[in-house]
């Protein structure tokens, strides 16, 4: 028995922790609840080391948060038959902790402290399963999957502060879902995401929501790679870091991108960029053919994009595994916003499949897991079949997604780019035929100049189509001015 009790002591002992400390926080955050506002953006429940005294944190919180008084006498009802604290000498001992309270200065410091000791605990967990993974010699689980995922499980620890979220308490996602609705509200209710530069489209989609796996479909030639960019840039351009709504510091305009340029070489990508924010056609800008105003232009245009926290990595062939990798690197030490995918079928599986349809599947899920893992809207390009040209009517629908079972399951969004000017442009009839050719011409007229976005599936939100206006020499899509809109101009 002795033994035993020894055993335990000496494991209790390796493991950091401080009861004392957390007693004299709980004392004081029972005798003030202001303490909870001082230390709340610092601990939760789970950086105790004692489970009762998490518990005891959670239900004096969960009373604060709704403005009602947590203090021995109002806590007795809730935790009288709580079996740890039973053990502890029952609602007595929230009277002895009130007893042993602290200053409302110090709690911040004692906070830290348990924070502190919660983290050093969780690394030393993760330090053992590193070693425990790495000993046993397994067929299935290769060296450099285990470093992926001690990485992931640090990288957690290090933005949260928790290695596993687990279950959370129906009020934690309650609250969150009010922030959420209040950021859109202080927007005048415009968005609750961040905008796409594209007036239209943010209406619809209520911007980039975080946690979002947005897929971008489309036919070659259509503009998709021309759309993301066009997006990307309006992001970063309009990008200003503050104080956000829940008092941490982050971007409150724009954002930081991450671009995942798998077909297009960084090169060839700025060279879009610069096209489209100099109003140079990129044939110009790669053959260097520009006059002196427009190289002048061309310049200013470079010298503006600078400052864009616009980062892209065109490593081709990419495993889905390092993908994740390399964008919680780029949170980590730039921040991340917003990442983009160019595109989906160019990324490879962690593991090769037995089908193409399964390794889509892995790798839209996990598209979809780094969206919820670093809190960020991704937005993926995905080529579509070729059944599409085989119909009279092009306009693309879900059925169209390559491979679309897992495409249309795991995204949240999924939208369509399509310019029939480009079909009609090749239904170009003889010269000899005037009538059809001018039917053609008015046709062609119509259709000049005009993109539309198809949302086949928004899973927040209405389907529909987005009109764009689309200026080919410059690979730019932009607002569309209605005919009824006086004035204005292209917002793009």
């Amino acid at each position: 028995m002795a033994d035993g009790g020894m055993n335990v002591d000496a494991e209790a002992q390796a493991l950091p922790h401080n009861i004392e400390a957390e007693q004299a926080l709980l004392g004081a955050l029972l005798v003030n609840n202001d303490v909870y506002d001082r230390v709340t953006a610092i601990v939760n429940e789970g950086h105790f080391y004692d489970p009762v005294h998490g518990r005891i944190f959670e239900v004096a919180a969960r009373r604060i948060q709704k403005n009602a008084l947590a203090s021995p006498v109002t806590l007795k009802a809730f935790m009288e038959d709580d079996e740890g604290l039973q053990e502890l000498g029952g609602p007595a001992y929230l009277v002895r902790l009130a007893g042993a309270s602290i200053s409302l200065f110090a709690s911040k410091d004692y906070a830290q402290l348990i924070y502190d000791l919660a983290i050093r605990r969780d690394l030393m967990a993760i330090g053992d399963q590193i070693s425990a993974t790495a000993a046993s010699v397994d067929v299935e689980s290769e060296p450099k999957d285990q470093i992926v995922d001690a990485e992931q499980m640090l990288y957690k620890l290090g933005e949260s502060g928790n290695v596993d979220s687990g279950f959370q308490s129906f009020l934690r996602a309650l609250t969150s879902a009010v922030d959420v609705a209040n950021a859109a509200y202080l927007r005048d209710g415009g968005m609750s995401g961040i905008s796409t530069g594209l007036i239209d489209m943010d209406k619809k989609l209520g911007g980039l929501h975080p946690s979002d796996l947005l897929i971008l479909a489309g036919r070659p030639s259509m503009g998709k790679t021309s759309l993301v960019t066009n997006i990307a840039f309006n992001i970063a351009k309009a990008y200003k870091k503050g104080i956000k709504p829940d008092g941490t510091e982050g971007a409150v305009e724009g954002g930081v991108v991450g671009f995942y340029s798998l077909e297009m070489s960084s090169e060839q990508l700025a060279a879009r960029i610069l096209s489209e924010a100099a109003e140079i056609p990129s044939e110009q800008i790669r053959r260097g053919d520009m006059s002196e105003e427009e190289f002048r232009r061309f310049l200013e245009a470079a010298k503006d994009l600078e400052a864009c926290p616009l980062y892209i990595d065109d490593t081709p062939a990419l495993p889905i595994s390092s993908l994740a990798a390399r964008a919680r690197r780029l949170k980590r030490q730039h921040g991340l916003d917003v990442l983009m995918v160019d595109y989906l079928q160019l990324v490879r599986p962690a593991t090769a499949k037995d089908s193409r349809v399964n390794e889509v599947s892995e790798i839209t899920q996990g598209l979809k897991a780094i969206a919820k893992e670093l809190n960020i809207p991704v937005i993926a390009l995905s080529q579509l079949s070729r059944q599409v040209e085989s119909r009279d009517d092009k306009r693309p629908m879900l059925s169209d997604l390559r491979e679309s079972g897992s495409i249309e399951q795991d995204a949240d969004v999924v939208m369509f780019v399509f310019r029939e000017e480009y079909y009609k442009e090749r239904e170009k009839p003889g010269e000899h035929d005037v009538e059809k050719m001018m039917t053609w011409q008015q046709e062609m007229e119509q259709l000049m100049g005009k993109a539309e976005v198809i949302i086949g599936k928004q899973r927040h939100g209405p389907i529909g189509t987005v009109d764009l206006s689309f200026e080919g020499q410059f690979t730019r899509f932009g607002n569309l001015v209605k005919s009824y809109q006086q004035g204005g101009g292209d917002f793009g």
